[in-house]
């Protein structure tokens, strides 16, 4: 087995067993907000978080659960957000999709497809004027691309010189259609190098890889004044077949939002035996039997927590 930061392997266990707790009060209809999960996007979300630097800000979109969960590493506030109670991170006023967290340097989330792009593009201006060395993290998805604020956010943040770090997360899925069912597809190196922009892609879930990665590219845009752009494949996990009468055999779904019902907390928490599940990554540097004795632990963890 090779070595291993174990906080990493914990907070990917803990943000899983979060999300899985949160899909089981879904499932049973305790929420009134439409919330959109990201099993499967864990150590990247992970990674990101140990990659910011403390004057870093966080630009998020509609799905964002993964981040905030991870820089709280508390599940009962974001809980009572979704509930709407006065006692959750936004006092029961933002809901999922526009859930931020100022005190933990998440700036801005939006429920507008794109529309946290040029915010951040307008937060990165804001930090040079000001001469405030930071980096802006925006993450973005592969339907959002589409719209014409990213190609101008790239654009804008190139020309000005700020210092940014822009995250496709390509799940290859924009509501129920996959890419090559709404659009021709996009060569991102191509697109960044017309910009004369870094461009890197990730895929596989190692969070140690992903890491490691991420915070050289945060490096070059702070010491270069440039954006970066970095393309993660993943798997939203939850998909399942749809009964619909123009479909007779069944439609292969990704949900967008809502829960994933055939994912249950009560299993172990590895969801799919693949290099699509963070998870089952892990088992390359732990042993099985001791990742589901620290999966065991976090689970009791929030139990109490939230009880």
């Amino acid at each position: 087995m090779k070595e291993v930061d174990l906080s990493i392997v914990k907070k990917i266990l803990w943000l899983r067993l979060a999300q899985m707790t949160v899909n089981e009060l879904y499932k049973n209809k305790e929420f009134v907000v439409p919330i959109h999960l990201a099993l499967g996007h864990e150590s990247l979300a992970v990674a990101v978080d140990s990659a910011m630097g403390g004057n870093d800000n966080l630009f998020l979109s509609h799905r964002n659960i993964h981040y905030n969960l991870t820089k709280m590493q508390s599940l009962k506030e974001e809980l009572d957000e979704y509930y709407l109670r006065k006692s959750g991170i936004g006092k029961g006023q933002l809901g999922s999709m526009n859930l931020f967290n100022k005190d933990k340097n998440i700036s801005y989330a939006s429920s507008i497809l794109g529309n946290n792009l040029p915010v951040g593009c307008g937060f990165a201006l804001g930090n040079k004027i000001k001469n405030e060395n930071g980096v802006v993290f925006i993450v973005t998805g592969d339907g959002a691309v589409e719209e014409g604020a990213f190609y101008e956010s790239l654009l804008f943040l190139k020309s000005n010189a700020l210092p940014a770090v822009i995250i496709i997360e390509n799940n290859d899925w924009s509501l129920a259609t996959k890419t090559n069912e709404r659009r021709a597809m996009i060569d991102f190196a191509k697109l960044a190098d017309s910009l004369d922009i870094e461009y890197l892609h990730l895929q596989g879930n190692d969070p140690f890889i992903y890491q490691e990665n991420i915070k050289l590219l945060r490096e070059r845009a702070l010491q270069r004044r440039t954006p970066v752009l970095l393309e993660v494949k993943l798997t939203t996990l939850g998909y399942w077949h749809m009964e619909h009468p123009d479909f007779p055999d069944g439609k292969f779904i990704n949900y967008h939002c809502g829960p994933a019902p055939e994912v249950h907390e009560k299993e172990y928490p590895l969801i799919e035996a693949s290099e699509d599940d963070p998870l089952h990554v892990l088992m390359q540097y732990l042993p099985t039997d001791e990742l589901v004795k620290m999966s065991n632990k976090q689970a009791m963890l929030l139990k109490e927590e939230i009880k």
